[in-house]
């Protein structure tokens, strides 16, 4: 049957949700295919899509001229998610709470009803996050609360007294996640010209393949779970990543001298209030920066026209590559999965 996968009619479905909004008919979508294990192994079918899969490696990514255009492209688009909602956006600003929140909404959208114990529970996140030593026990359950505190994620109905307790995210978090899988779809786009990013919000279905996909292999590669050590002295630290999309939005790739570009007027004060973190903190982070040879000013000891290494943003590149990777990996896969199915 065209365009249905096992008699669901995609087109119908679709059509039957025009009139909700967009991100109101992706979480009804999502929740109408949670019954179906399109993510299940099909001997005949697994081949066939896994070799026709054509997406950017990290080293290709890596090695090209234009990739640094469309990390920066991406580092504005965050800021942008930012200002549209500064509490939920803090959940990826760190790298640690960025493999949480990945991790916690693959566990949801792998939610099998056959099996009691699947979806994004409180053990199934710690086991995963510990697993690979990303974070304690202690501080899994203190995120989960804090998501549902904010309500980022609420008690999925019925589950209230059950055990064990399955949390779903909010409409909120459903947007924010499809954005941001949107987004750096977009920046790939910037390198070859591509339809990705409209593809994706034409058929929002592909989520629940996609962003699995994109979440495990995250964490299981230690080249992306394990940051470089520059990259790392920021990304660990609350709110870093922030900082680094900001220094790295602001820089003019034109205007480098000695191995140094110009990132422009920093004042750490107000950078602080924007991004809600201490100024003390943020001070801390780019004096320890400047130690290494990150970052630096043009104007010292006034400290306010900031430079931004040449070396720190070629590891910055090399390690954004390997997430581009995925994302452009799993998008492939999962858009000629569903081209298989639906034929």
């Amino acid at each position: 049957m065209a365009n249905s996968w096992d008699g669901v009619d995609l087109r119908n479905m679709i059509v039957e949700h025009e009139k909700l909004s967009f991100i109101q008919r992706y979480a009804c979508l999502i929740g109408r295919f949670a019954a179906f294990d399109i993510t299940a192994p099909n001997a005949g079918l697994r081949g066939e899509v896994e070799k026709s899969i054509m997406a950017f490696t990290a080293e290709q990514l890596a090695g090209n001229c234009s990739f640094l255009m469309s990390i920066r492209f991406l580092a504005r688009q965050t800021r942008g998610m930012f200002d549209a909602g500064p509490r939920l956006a803090r959940l990826l600003a760190s790298h640690q709470r960025w493999l949480l929140t990945q991790t916690a909404y693959a566990l949801h959208l792998e939610y099998d009803p056959r099996d009691p114990t699947s979806g994004f529970t409180a053990v199934r996140l710690t086991g995963r996050i510990t697993a690979h030593k990303v974070a304690s026990r202690n501080t899994v359950l203190a995120f989960i609360e804090e998501l549902y505190t904010y309500r980022f994620i609420t008690h999925t109905p019925g589950d209230e007294r059950r055990r064990p307790r399955h949390f779903e995210p909010a409409i909120v978090s459903h947007q924010a996640m499809f954005t941001w899988i949107h987004v750096n779809l977009a920046a790939l786009d910037l390198l070859d010209g591509g339809e990705r990013a409209a593809f994706f919000q034409a058929n929002p279905a592909l989520m629940k393949l996609v962003q699995p996909r994109i979440a495990r292999h995250c964490l299981e590669d230690a080249a992306w779970r394990e940051p470089p050590e520059q990259v790392a002295q920021f990304l660990w630290t609350e709110a870093g990543g922030l900082v680094v999309d900001n220094f790295i939005a602001r820089m003019e790739p034109e205007e480098t001298e000695a191995g140094k570009f110009l990132v422009g007027r920093v004042e750490t004060r107000a950078l602080a209030a924007d991004f809600m973190m201490s100024r003390t903190h943020l001070q801390r982070l780019l004096a320890k920066a400047a130690q290494r040879g990150c970052v630096g000013w043009h104007d010292e000891p006034r400290k306010t026209r900031l430079w931004i290494s040449q070396g720190f943003v070629e590891e910055y590149s090399a390690w954004q590559a390997v997430k581009f990777a995925y994302v452009d990996e799993a998008f492939e896969w999962a858009k000629a999965r569903i081209e298989e199915l639906a034929v």
